[in-house]
């Protein structure tokens, strides 16, 4: 199931006014999205398959790498997951 939300917040990240917002303060962030708490725990958490399950797969992958996880990690908790 898609979270239009999720989705919604990975692809703003795009721009790096906003990515810049995001990194400034990430809990107030949040709210300018209807994210429900599991959701939010889980990009706390970096947990790659619950938010797999959630956003286009492309959008997934940008978010990780606009944080700074590199390949190998996302691929390990991908799969690990």
């Amino acid at each position: 199931m898609r979270d239009y939300w999720l989705s919604k917040l990975f692809f703003d990240l795009q721009t790096p006014s906003v990515a810049a917002e995001y990194r400034a303060n990430r809990e107030q962030f949040f709210d300018k999205y209807s994210l429900g708490e599991p959701v939010r725990t889980a990009i706390r958490e970096d947990n790659v398959p619950f938010l797999g399950e959630r956003v286009n797969p492309y959008l997934l992958r940008y978010y990780f790498f606009a944080i700074g996880m590199k390949d190998p990690e996302f691929i390990r908790r991908l799969r690990d997951g």
